[in-house]
């Protein structure tokens, strides 16, 4: 759908209430209610336009700051929210590792680097989520499905209908207070489907600070990146 020169994704599902997102490639996503027709639809969405225009340009602005990576000699990669720079090496033990305060490539594994970083990240995130998966679940009394840990596009994690949650190995970039966070929300998910109030006091009841980590993802998202 589309209002003035913006593209809009609209999803639709069991809700009340409608949300809108500028993900974090810059494209514009619209939750609403399966029971809207498409003039319900943007007749809301005109009245949000202020407010759309207002977070596009914020999303420009944050994404400014967006560091272009290359694997080489030097560059700083993210690891549980602090920078490490990577030392290119003969003979490494590991293909990757990090080690002494720098992540160590093997220079014969030069052209493979992407691919070893989100190994790198998919394994760590699976190590730290676990024991803090086990932890929350065990204080809001669900059950998650499966765990996994992909690349989800334009979300840090998601939660499905049958109880499985989806991590993004770039969480593992994020501080581990964030990452915590990330986990609660996706966790709380099992108990309330949308963003209500409800939602966010279930929260809140565990972590009474998680703004401040909602924040963190907003300012430095865009860096958390390869």
């Amino acid at each position: 759908m589309k209002l003035s020169d913006i593209e809009i994704s609209v999803v639709k599902s069991k809700r009340k209430t409608v949300s809108i997102y500028v993900e974090r490639d810059g494209s514009v996503s619209a939750r609403v209610p399966e029971t809207w027709n498409e003039e319900e639809i943007l007749e809301v969405l005109k009245s949000k336009e202020y407010q759309i225009h207002k977070n596009l340009a914020l999303w420009t602005q944050l994404n400014d700051t967006k560091i272009e990576r290359e694997y080489v000699n030097g560059q700083s990669f993210l690891y549980l929210g602090r920078n490490y720079r990577l030392k290119i090496v003969e003979d490494n033990t590991s293909a990757l590792v990090l080690r002494n305060g720098y992540f160590l490539l093997d220079k014969h594994k030069e052209s493979k680097a992407k691919e070893l970083f989100v190994e790198f990240y998919k394994t760590k995130l699976k190590e730290k989520i676990d024991p803090v998966i086990v932890r929350y679940k065990a204080q809001l009394g669900v059950k998650p499905n499966e765990i996994k840990i992909m690349e989800l596009q334009n979300r840090w994690a998601s939660c499905s209908s049958k109880g499985n949650l989806n991590f993004h190995w770039k969480c593992a970039m994020a501080p581990i207070d964030v990452l915590n966070y990330i986990v609660l929300h996706e966790l709380t998910h099992l108990i309330h489907v949308n963003h209500t109030p409800a939602f966010w006091n279930e929260i809140d009841k565990i972590m009474p600070d998680y703004e401040k980590h909602m924040h963190w993802l907003k300012i430095n998202g865009a860096g958390m990146d390869l």
